[in-house]
């Protein structure tokens, strides 16, 4: 056991020193790139970027020693490249997204120090499924709910302005999880045959049909597709492992499907985004307050990047409008060009790869689902979001994980890595100790 461990932390520990490295490069670039001398502060902002990553590996290091070295170094790479560029196109965004990263820092050794046991989570799915659904109503109340750019997923407390639904996904993956532990056998059950697929009772079809119900609330009330579409279909995978049946995807995208289709006739703002999506250059839409403006200059973006980029700092990603937040990926794109675009897709295939490895390894089966929604959720944001900007799907306001300006997707997406790390070491550590005792029953 001690040796699986310490292989794990060295490997972290190198792939972090590693990805610091290029993210101070990058820096550096984008110093060159935008005044043609190396940044004052590079110094500090290496020693700071080091200085949070090694306190999250020590962390790691201490109470979840044999997790998966891949998933914090991959994270720190995300992160640290998206402050460099959020801070390159932004220069007054570099103190509060400092902050934020280091919040979300301190966000992700507490929940390590505090969920000590995965399975603990599940004996308050109740609990966490008020906390969700109690997130998702937050900006609808007055005084402290508010719509923005067209979405009202906002809430301000005091000077502080963040989107509940962030938090809102964490609880409600946890609760999809214990209760899918608690019916998967019901849910499982298949009774009726349509066509080719085998159908379960139409009673155990109730949460199938609350979880889209939801995801229309969310779409017609707060107009935001993104949203929608990201927890219905975490749910959606959670139930097909939870219970090995295609019949359950089928049915389930759907009802998205008819969903989607009756959104789309009956409320303006889906239509509009929709339109926007299929004819960009469409004068109506291109002109329209919340059209294709974005879509079409990040288009332009990323056709000036080419295959190599510009340059950090040599581009004219500005001209996006918000880009540090919904468009940042075209940034990437354009300075960075193809290459690194996709080394940014390859770093989000790996850290969900490996979430997914946990997921597969895992006995247990809450631990199992809640290392399924959190690696699907890192991999449907990134979708979502990367798919809008090429025009995949229509745009939405989902954040990219780790890379986007965003406090509240930042606290979030770390508290979400604290717990696929602690799944991870629980399940490694549950393995290594049969391994030994098989070994020792066996001399």
């Amino acid at each position: 056991m001690s040796q699986v461990r310490s292989l794990r932390r060295r490997m972290e520990l190198g792939l972090i020193v590693l990805a610091v490295v290029i993210t101070a490069s990058a820096y550096g670039l984008a110093g060159l790139g935008t005044t043609a001398s190396l940044p004052a502060d590079i110094v500090g902002f290496l020693v700071l970027v080091l200085a949070l990553l090694i306190a999250a590996h020590l962390a790691v290091r201490k109470f979840a020693p044999n997790a998966d070295g891949l998933l914090l170094p991959m994270a720190g790479l995300l992160n640290g490249i998206g402050y460099v560029f959020v801070v390159r196109l932004d220069p007054d965004l570099a103190a509060p997204q400092t902050t934020w990263m280091a919040l979300g820092i301190v966000a992700f050794m507490a929940t390590l120090l505090v969920v000590q046991r995965p399975r603990d989570l599940e004996r308050y799915r109740y609990t966490f499924l008020f906390i969700g659904i109690g997130l998702l109503l937050v900006p609808f109340v007055p005084g402290i709910g508010f719509e923005n750019l067209g979405a009202r997923i906002w809430a301000r407390v005091g000077p502080i302005t963040f989107q509940p639904g962030e938090f809102a996904k964490i609880a409600l993956i946890i609760f999809f999880a214990g209760y899918l532990v608690e019916n998967r056998e019901l849910l499982a059950v298949s009774t009726r045959r349509l066509g080719p697929l085998m159908l379960p009772d139409p009673k155990h079809l109730g949460p199938l049909l609350l979880a889209w119900g939801g995801a229309i609330g969310i779409m017609v009330f707060q107009k935001e597709l993104g949203s929608s579409l990201l927890l219905f279909t975490v749910f959606l995978v959670m139930v097909w492992v939870a219970t090995e049946r295609w019949s359950y995807l089928v049915i389930g995208l759907g009802m998205f499907g008819l969903g989607a289709a009756f959104a789309y006739s009956t409320f303006s703002h889906v239509a509009s985004r929709v339109n926007a999506w299929l004819d960009p250059w469409n004068p109506e839409y291109l002109n329209a307050r919340g059209g294709s403006y974005q879509v079409v200059q990040a288009s332009y973006a990323l056709a000036e990047g080419g295959l190599t980029g510009t340059g950090i700092g040599l581009g004219s990603p500005e001209s996006i409008p918000v880009v540090e937040t919904d468009m940042i990926f075209a940034a990437i794109g354009e300075e960075l060009g193809l290459v690194g675009a996709t080394a940014i897709l390859i770093a989000f295939l790996l850290l969900v790869g490996s979430g997914l490895r946990v997921a597969v390894t895992a006995e247990q089966p809450f631990e199992k689902l809640l290392a399924t929604g959190i690696a699907t959720t890192f991999a449907l944001q990134a979708f979502i979001i990367i798919g809008g900007v090429i025009r995949v799907l229509p745009l939405t306001g989902i954040a990219l994980p780790f890379v986007a300006y965003g406090g509240s997707s930042l606290l979030a997406n770390y508290v979400a890595l604290g717990l696929l790390i602690r799944v991870s070491d629980d399940v490694t550590t549950r393995q290594l100790r049969r391994l030994d005792d098989e070994a020792r029953v066996a001399a």
